[in-house]
């Protein structure tokens, strides 16, 4: 996990009364603590104080279902699916296509031609927001994170948020929806919980938001919340990014593909070495710019070989790939365990997962 911080106003100790000097609301004098945890108190979590009570709710209604249809596949084979052709449609949450999905991820896409028109928390998964193309401010309870192009936005699970892009019309993403908790590789960090030196990344590559977004407002305001493929509005009568300082192990944090310091070897390295994060049931890599084999020998693109245990579905990025021909940027491509893949029929994000 990225390592802790802090931001804001804190108490000197966890569950100790943290003093509003203007009286607070309803006088009581007091910030309120809100723990956010995963996976029940075990793991990692932070804590919030708010202006107000976070659980202040005055309405509640069905917002309808977003129903996964799986494709009636007759046939074990390779795909390849032209996603730089969808038309652009909605708004970062509700303009997202399925491409692919099983029990531990659902792949989106989103080409949004409209702001986000509401706050929206999902509040059964985590999720990665990779930045295919665009930029702007990610607004959330935990405040600004700025994100650009090239960024993976790991948002945990129950975050509230807002995507304000510097112009909607470039935004162009590949959403993970991930049911397990995002990690670090735990292989990366040392007994101490630091990166070990030799690994793709440090810590200075993770960026966390750096500035507080707190809206004291008593203006009603309503939140979207995903559960798996249920939709619920919530209305709260104040708006929810009323933090005044939060700590912990737990925050939306972005990590730009670019700063990935890609492992080379005279001959072709595995996606183990190029793994990025870990989840259940699935990894994710980035394939960044780096030295091909260089073996006077060495085959010069991936060899062929067979999936035993996962399928393996790439997006392309930027750049050219040199086992494939035909995919353009934007692309995905599925290589489904049971059958070989390899030049030209290979793949650069790479999400290894059993679909």
């Amino acid at each position: 996990m990225p390592s802790y911080r802090q931001l804001g106003k804190l108490p000197p100790k966890r569950h100790i009364q943290l003093r509003n000097e203007t009286g607070g609301f309803l006088n009581e004098g007091l910030y309120y603590e809100h723990v956010v945890t995963t996976q029940g108190f075990d793991r990692a979590y932070s804590i919030m104080y708010h202006l107000r009570p976070p659980t202040r709710i005055t309405a509640s209604e069905t917002a309808g279902k977003i129903e996964l249809r799986k494709v009636d596949e007759q046939e074990l084979r390779h795909h390849h699916i032209e996603t730089q052709k969808l038309a652009r449609s909605g708004d970062p949450v509700t303009g997202r296509v399925p491409m692919m999905f099983n029990e531990d991820v659902v792949a989106w896409r989103s080409k949004p031609d409209r702001p986000q028109a509401e706050l929206y928390r999902n509040g059964a998964a985590d999720e990665v927001i990779f930045v295919h193309q665009g930029s702007g401010i990610l607004e959330t309870v935990y405040g600004k994170l700025p994100y650009r192009r090239g960024d993976y936005i790991v948002v945990p699970r129950t975050t509230t948020y807002r995507l304000v892009a510097d112009d909607i019309q470039k935004e162009d993403h590949l959403v993970l929806e991930c049911f397990g908790q995002v990690r670090v590789p735990t292989r990366y960090q040392n007994p101490d919980g630091q990166m070990y030196l030799g690994v793709p990344y440090y810590e200075r590559d993770f960026h966390s938001p750096a500035d507080l977004l707190t809206i004291d407002s008593e203006t009603p305001t309503t939140i979207l919340i995903k559960d798996r493929d249920r939709l619920t509005r919530v209305t709260m009568p104040h708006h929810p990014f009323d933090v005044v300082g939060w700590d912990g192990f737990l925050y939306p944090y972005t990590f730009n593909a670019w700063d990935f310091e890609p492992l080379t070897g005279t001959t072709h390295l595995p996606p183990p070495f190029q793994q990025t994060f870990e989840c259940r049931g699935f990894v994710i890599c980035t394939f960044a710019p780096r030295y091909l084999d260089h073996h006077p020998q060495a085959i010069k693109v991936p060899y062929v070989h067979s999936n035993v245990e996962a399928d393996e579905v790439l997006f392309y990025v930027d750049g050219e790939f040199g086992s494939r021909r035909g995919v353009g940027l934007g692309s995905m491509t599925l290589h489904p365990g049971g059958i070989p893949h390899g030049p030209r029929q290979s793949c650069s994000t790479l999400i290894a997962a059993s679909f």
